[in-house]
């Protein structure tokens, strides 16, 4: 059987194995202690039989010094990602699909899938459910949800160490862009804020099915040291959202709302606010502030 590629979910299927494997590659171990028996997700609709690796279960592959680093492949479709991740000793695979088609094909195509594979909608997913400890991320993630897959990640930043995803080629660039540049934005500044962000390559639209109208870029993200960003954390995500969603503008003009709640808080003067949204920081726009730059502006905003 073959899975129609569906445009509603956003359905590209990768068929370069070349590529596949050099994605696959990319996703490097990490240190972590024994896995253990994976839990059904609430929303989740988990697929029969016991979690098996290399003909043993899990439970009992786990000790004498074995360790695996748990990974979770995003919309693995007909498993061209899987394969190469199922070859990998040091891992310990899980997959969720939302489409019951691709779900049906790797279940009668990948031998070991049951108890690895999940039916389910990975942006509803409670994560904490499926690892008890930290697991890396990966996939080839459709266009229409990539950026919401990267938001997910970022609920879980202190439990996803590594991520390695193929996305539209627009969005590679705007996630790994530094300050300046026209492309970078939100995303750039939240993920950028906790991760070590590379741009490892560009995949064209032919090495797909049906070819998409743009090309693709592979991206790996490395949790880095910071254990905290110095200022209030939702505040920090409400400044950065409110400061692009007019980014042609100086930030005076978006950021005025939260500069005033602020006066309200300690009952300044309209004088004392003018002078307030006077400081240079805010005739600047927003592409112009590094993570560091916005985690101040975040605190000078408290």
């Amino acid at each position: 059987m073959e899975v129609r590629a569906k445009k509603a979910l956003g359905q590209h299927f990768l068929t370069d194995q070349k590529v596949a494997r050099a994605i696959v590659d990319a996703l490097e171990p990490f240190p972590t202690k024994p896995s253990l028996r994976s839990k059904a997700p609430g929303g989740a609709r988990p697929c029969p039989g016991l979690l098996q690796k290399d003909g043993k279960s899990l439970e009992a592959t786990g000790g004498a010094g074995e360790s695996y680093s748990p990974v979770l492949e995003v919309g693995p479709g007909m498993g061209v990602l899987t394969q190469y991740l199922l070859e990998r000793g040091d891992i310990d695979l899980r997959l969720v699909e939302i489409d019951s088609e691709s779900v049906e094909y790797l279940l009668t195509h990948f031998q070991g899938m049951q108890g690895r594979l999940m039916e389910a909608d990975f942006l509803t997913l409670r994560l904490e459910k499926i690892f008890d400890g930290d697991f890396a991320v990966i996939g080839n993630f459709p266009y229409n949800i990539s950026s919401q897959i990267f938001f997910k990640v970022l609920d879980y930043k202190d439990r996803i160490p590594v991520v390695v995803g193929m996305v539209q080629k627009e969005v590679a660039e705007r996630i790994a862009c530094p300050p300046g540049s026209k492309t970078y934005g939100i995303l750039s500044v939240l993920l950028q804020a906790w991760y070590d962000i590379e741009y490892l390559f560009t995949v064209g639209s032919g090495c797909f099915a049906p070819p998409p109208k743009v090309e693709s870029a592979v991206i790996r993200l490395r949790r880095n040291a910071r254990e905290s960003l110095g200022c209030d954390e939702a505040l920090f995500k409400t400044v950065v959202k409110t400061a692009f969603g007019q980014r042609r503008k100086m930030m005076r003009n978006p950021l005025k709302p939260l500069a005033r709640a602020k006066a309200d808080r300690l009952g300044w003067s309209e004088d004392e606010l003018a002078a307030f949204l006077a400081r240079d920081v805010f005739s600047l726009r927003p592409e112009r502030l590094g993570v560091e730059d916005f985690i101040a502006l975040t605190n000078l905003l408290a």
